[in-house]
């Protein structure tokens, strides 16, 4: 569920609206951030697998170490903390922890049964909204649109850079959802991790965003 978890990153503003924008939506991406990474190092193991489900061709064989709901609860408690190093505030933290986990929520909605509980075995779940392509639009743009209004209603643009800085960047996540859900297959699980490494842009350039807006009202 891309959008949906950039959704949670622009809406987790309202909530903490103290913390970076930076930190903000690192946290729900931050599984996708790392599952490159493991493949990489062959600790996790995709195929692609045209008709795996009709919204996706990818079949996750094993990720448990990016994406169990036990890790994702461990990468949100560290993350927390490494926030909490650079003086991100406590409310900041229990929101970069829980922007966290709330990935593996999503991927529970919209995966088929691939998603596991811990690392170590056991079953793996998922409600299977990728199923159905008009739904799972729906439902990520819905939610895209939602987290971006909250977003637009807590923060303003300092200048004109305020506005560029994240309408390119909405502008370049519409374009590469849209490629990725209706375009052709990934060549090759190779270039799938070379695609997934680039979202590591995303990082700076949402610290970016926030450095060019301030907040609409001052927060109590």
């Amino acid at each position: 569920m891309f959008l949906g978890h950039i959704a949670v990153g622009f809406a987790s503003k309202r909530v903490a609206p103290r913390t970076s924008l930076g930190w903000l939506m690192t946290a729900p991406v931050l599984a996708d951030l790392l599952w490159p990474v493991f493949l990489i190092l062959g600790i996790e193991r995709v195929r692609i697998v045209p008709g795996a489900t009709p919204f996706t061709p990818l079949d996750f064989e094993r990720y448990p170490w990016s994406h169990s709901l036990l890790m994702l609860v461990v990468w949100g408690l560290a993350m927390a903390l490494l926030a909490r190093a650079f003086n991100v505030d406590a409310l900041g933290g229990l929101v970069i922890a829980a922007g966290v986990v709330s990935h593996w929520v999503l991927d529970w909605i919209s995966h088929r049964p691939d998603l596991p509980l811990q690392p170590w075995g056991g079953p793996r779940v998922g409600l299977g909204l990728w199923y159905s392509i008009p739904a799972t639009v729906t439902v990520e743009a819905l939610m895209m649109i939602a987290g971006l209004w909250l977003y637009l209603a807590t923060t303003r643009a300092r200048s004109l850079a305020g506005h560029l800085s994240l309408w390119s960047f909405v502008a370049l996540l519409v374009l590469a959802y849209l490629g990725s859900s209706f375009g052709p297959p990934p060549p090759s699980v190779a270039a799938l991790r070379t695609v997934g490494l680039v979202i590591w842009l995303f990082v700076p350039w949402a610290f970016w965003i926030d450095r060019s807006r301030t907040l609409r009202a001052a927060p109590v």
